[in-house]
């Protein structure tokens, strides 16, 4: 590229971050350093798979990620460079099923498959990748007990129930509601590596793990949840979702759905998250949760804590470089790392610019007789 559009390129950048109150080279920690001018144009033509991407090719470093995309949000910066090279992936989105079939099981090869020595490094003892509930929790292990127990207390978990997990990771909420609350858990998921782990962290229990797409299930079930599975339905699945939901629910019965949420309706993911993380992601709305249920379940409550993803982001971020010397380098290599270091951090950002929810919706399935309470929940 011409030297003068690079320059033009590079006041642009600098006038964007400095809406934001992000300079180069300067001295506060949201500050970058930029290593490679080509970064600026690099941004410019590809918006946020290029600022992601050029992190990880070290083109730039930055004290605090997480605070540097936290005044990105603030500033709604992201909203105001979307580029033309988005418009494709934006178009297939919107009109292509992408997470049903085979394509259903992109995201658990892609990313639930990289490895179970990494999650074990990043996670607490029992493995949830998903939000913590951190009041009253003074660490990780702490705050993803909290978030199950609450998590059992809102179904009303009883001795003998019979309980449908769906996107059930490596067992750990099955095995939690197993041994704590004494029922019956039958958990599906899309990764093999889930699966196989999920089965040994199970041992001994009531618990059956299935490798399956959800939409395979065919029995009655008192209890269902999902934890963090929603985010990979897709727009376009989210009514045969409830569909499912409501047909192996019992008479009865109640369903927790915990997820990520969106503060606008859309059909399309950051770019960078869903080329690098998760692929074929999308993050509901409110709306859209609410309508897809609409004439199949009735909802009884909604619960807002998506600041406390923050907490659990960087309490993951902690574990994974406090571990990063004793995982093998020939599979997680120094760009690697760089790649999951951005994730989280960049995702903390998020969170904490309360640009991402994180939502448990209790559910009934005809509406629960005298209304839904749960003591000492709120």
């Amino acid at each position: 590229m011409r030297r003068g559009a690079t320059k033009s390129a590079r006041l642009r950048v600098e006038q964007l971050l400095g809406e934001a109150g992000i300079r180069i080279d300067g001295e506060e920690p949201w500050d970058l350093t930029v290593h490679r001018e080509e970064f600026f144009p690099r941004v410019l033509a590809e918006g946020s798979l290029g600022f992601g991407d050029s992190y990880v090719d070290g083109w730039w470093d930055c004290p605090s990620i997480d605070r540097l995309v936290e005044r990105l949000w603030r500033a709604r910066l992201p909203e105001r460079v979307r580029v033309w090279r988005d418009l494709p992936r934006v178009l297939r989105a919107k009109w292509f099923n992408l997470q049903h079939g085979r394509r259903a099981f992109r995201v658990g090869e892609h990313h639930y498959d990289i490895g179970n020595d990494l999650y074990g490094a990043m996670l607490d003892p029992l493995m949830i990748y998903s939000c913590g509930y951190w009041q009253g929790a003074g660490d990780l292990a702490a705050a993803q007990e909290a978030k199950l127990e609450l998590v059992c207390r809102k179904l009303q978990l009883r001795p003998g129930l019979r309980v449908l997990d769906i996107g059930c990771g490596w067992g750990g909420a099955a095995r939690y509601a197993a041994e704590r609350h004494g029922v019956e858990v039958t958990g599906v998921t899309v990764s093999r590596e889930q699966a196989e782990l999920a089965r040994e962290n199970c041992r001994g229990l009531p618990v059956e793990i299935r490798l399956c797409d959800y939409r395979e299930v065919r029995e009655k079930f008192d209890r269902i949840f999902s934890i963090g599975m929603f985010e990979h339905a897709g727009h376009r699945n989210y009514r045969a979702y409830f569909d499912v939901v409501r047909r192996c629910l019992a008479d009865g019965g109640i369903f927790l759905l915990h997820t990520i949420g969106s503060l606008e309706t859309t059909t399309r993911t950051d770019p960078w998250i869903a080329r690098r993380i998760f692929p074929n992601s999308m993050l509901p709305s409110a709306p859209q949760i609410a309508s897809a249920a609409e004439g199949r379940l009735v909802m009884e409550d909604w619960h807002n804590f998506g600041a406390d993803y923050d907490h659990t982001l960087l309490a993951w971020h902690a574990n994974i470089e406090e571990a990063w010397d004793r995982l093998d380098p020939a599979k997680y290599d120094e760009p690697f790392r760089r790649m999951w270091r951005y994730y989280l951090l960049s995702c903390a950002g998020g969170f904490r610019a309360r640009e991402l929810q994180l939502w448990q919706i209790v559910f009934s399935k005809d509406g629960a007789p005298g209304g839904y309470r749960v003591p000492g929940i709120r």
